[in-house]
């Protein structure tokens, strides 16, 4: 027997329902904020991951599928979906469109190389949304007030909003010449991979998980302490921005988001119920000025988050949350002799034509097992076809609610069933 490969999984009959759900939940809700839908390659170059999500990031330097095709080109499954949209709004040059910002959507899978465990996955899905050519800490508050909206929209009550500032490239500068001279001192304490932060990106460190006990993270600088005046103001007014649209948070100065390209606003989503696991998070996202230009498009603000299905799906568990999810048919034929099996395909299809859910035994079942089966799918009616009724040119119609049964002629078994469903 061959089993799947570790750190993915098969989401059968039964669960995918759920997923189902939710994404015409997501694509609802973004067509209620004005996102449209872009949908960009599985698989990138190389170096749109490299460049666009910053080559000091655990994902570039450790959790990339990476491999080189026939042409000798190096090429990435992609681990993240902003870098991608990045990309496609500068090839296809968004920016130059009438219609700015742009506010786009995307949904599918992500993979990395990461220690799978739960709702941790080596491939993953990731719901996201991306706004492109505003600096408005309007839309902020928008993006942050969509993330918020959608987990409430499925009844997850435990959620905390922690929302913080990484300032303006003066502010950073100034934040990441004292983190330098703050873990300097310690620098042979901290693991390998925060000594080559230490060196290329040492807000990186803030986000280590190996070091996040040591001594010096408790006295570690912090970006707020550093901002510009400029910076002050934006933060603030994202702030009343979320107060305006009734969205609660918490602020907290040691927040860094895992990716290279964020600036200004960063914001993560938690879930707080009992049992949900030692990884709180939900989803992430924030500010990224100077994403597009990294990718050789023009100065473009932008700001986005991504959530991952399989954690949402966790903390609804957590919550003791069922999805209003259900397998049901509206009728199902119960056809007794070969006549009334081929009279029943006929009906199926003017049925599923007319929009009723309809189903068949394509296994030579009795009657009395045919009937098991449609409890078993909730059909609402069943309808029986034999010898009898071929000859009248009627059907046997049994609403499965109070088990009474009529005759309907073959013309009217439409109009029956829509009445009554």
């Amino acid at each position: 027997m061959i089993n799947l490969p570790r750190g993915t999984q098969d989401i059968l009959p039964g669960e995918s329902e759920k997923w189902q759900y939710l994404e015409r939940k997501f694509i609802e809700l973004c067509s209620l904020y004005n996102y449209q839908e872009i949908r960009t390659p599985i698989f990138e170059h190389t170096e749109v991951f490299q460049r666009g999500v910053g080559d000091t990031t655990d994902i570039v330097q450790k959790e990339m599928y990476t491999f080189t095709d026939r042409g000798d080109r190096q090429l990435t499954l992609r681990p993240e979906g902003t870098a991608s949209v990045a990309r496609a709004y500068v090839q296809h040059k968004l920016h130059g469109h009438v219609k700015q910002p742009q506010k786009l959507f995307y949904h599918g899978p992500m993979f990395r190389y990461e220690r799978p465990q739960a709702g941790r996955m080596r491939q993953f899905v990731q719901f996201g949304v991306e706004a492109l050519g505003s600096a408005d800490p309007a839309i902020d508050a928008e993006v942050i007030d969509f993330a918020m909206t959608l987990y409430q929209s499925v009844g997850l009550k435990s959620l905390r909003l922690v929302l913080n500032t990484l300032g303006d490239q003066q502010s950073r500068e100034a934040h990441r010449e004292a983190l330098i001279n703050h873990f300097t001192p310690v620098k042979e304490e901290l693991c390998s991979d925060c000594q080559v932060r230490l060196e290329k990106n040492p807000l990186r460190v803030l986000d280590c998980k190996k070091d996040r006990n040591h001594e010096s993270m408790k006295t570690a600088p912090k970006i707020l302490d550093y901002l510009t005046e400029d910076s002050k103001d934006y933060f603030e007014q994202v702030k009343k921005y979320l107060d305006e649209l009734g969205v609660e948070y918490v602020v907290d100065p040691n927040l860094v988001r895992g990716l290279d390209y964020y600036n200004h606003t960063a914001f993560e989503i938690m879930s707080e119920a009992e049992g949900f696991g030692a990884i709180t998070t939900l989803s992430g996202g924030g500010r990224y000025n100077g994403l597009v230009e990294e990718l050789d498009g023009p100065d473009t603000p932008g700001i986005g988050f991504a959530l991952s299905v399989e954690r949402l799906l966790m903390a609804l568990a957590a919550e003791g949350i069922e999805l209003p999810v259900e397998h049901a048919l509206d009728c199902y034929i119960v056809a007794l002799g070969e006549e009334a099996e081929l009279k029943a395909s006929g009906i199926m299809k003017s049925l599923r034509m007319a929009d009723i859910k309809v189903d068949k035994d394509f296994l030579g079942k009795k009657m009395k097992a045919q009937f098991k089966a449609a409890d078993r799918e909730n059909a609402k009616f069943v309808l029986i076809i034999g010898d009898h009724e071929l000859e009248q040119g009627i059907v046997e119609i049994k609403d499965m609610s109070n088990g009474t049964q009529e005759q309907v002629s073959f013309d009217a078994i439409i109009n029956y069933i829509k009445e009554r469903i």
